[in-house]
């Protein structure tokens, strides 16, 4: 059944994997600092390593981004037998403002809030989503970070705040978002409506998301693709 856009007044986002291309900025922060260390790995495999060892990190108890990007290169350097410099754990935990938007995102965010208002559900510390923002050009109506919540996604706390930010009427809410584990299942366990950005539609594997599944109720392989139904 197609989705009646009407019933919504919010549009709620994933940041990294959705709008801000975290894949291309996590193989450009990574690899140089691996083939350092004699692993002179594909994109695929930097993007499995970074995804059995963020999820790792985002549990409990909370830790800043920064934090669990230092985890992260620790927990590659343990597993592969070398130990991260202190310089190069610096610019991988400090390198999310310098991932790269993708191209479609600001001129959609654009279109879109012109017919909804916008909020973001992000994994991500305040200051480092605030730089991210720079690059997506618009101003978020409603903004929730892990560093607000006190948890990752796909832990519900976030997604039941962004909830009772807009008056608590999850109904009112769309969600948006490309991973299946940090976003899909959640939502869908809340009984949210959402959307799935395939961003990965041309690619096989995971990329840096873990397996989860869900059922979304549409898919769509850009946010150009979502800005269109409304132009």
């Amino acid at each position: 059944m197609p989705l009646d856009f009407e019933q919504f007044d919010y549009l709620s986002f994933d940041v990294y994997g959705t709008l801000i291309d975290w894949e291309t900025g996590i193989v450009q922060s990574l690899r140089p600092i691996l083939e350092r260390h004699q692993l002179h790995w594909s994109d695929d495999q930097i993007l499995d390593a970074f995804a059995a060892t963020e999820s790792v990190a985002q549990r409990p108890p909370y830790s800043t981004y920064r934090e669990v990007l230092t985890s992260v290169l620790k927990q590659i350097g343990d597993q592969h037998g070398f130990t991260p410099e202190p310089h190069d754990l610096a610019a991988f935990s400090g390198s999310v403002p310098d991932w790269p938007a993708f191209p479609d995102s600001p001129e959609a965010l654009q279109m879109l809030s012109q017919h909804f208002s916008l909020a973001v559900i992000t994994n991500c510390d305040d200051d480092l989503f605030a730089e991210s923002n720079r690059k997506l050009g618009v101003e978020f109506d409603v903004v929730v970070t892990a560093e607000q919540a006190g948890v990752y996604k796909p832990d519900l706390r976030p997604f039941r705040m962004t909830i009772e930010r807009i008056g608590g009427d999850s109904s009112r809410l769309l969600h948006v978002a490309q991973s299946m584990f940090h976003d899909h299942e959640p939502a869908k366990e809340l009984g949210m409506t959402t959307v799935w950005i395939n961003r990965r539609y041309d690619k096989a594997g995971l990329g840096a998301t873990p397996p989860a599944s869900a059922v979304p109720d549409l898919e769509l392989p850009d946010v150009r693709s979502l800005a269109a139904l409304f132009g």
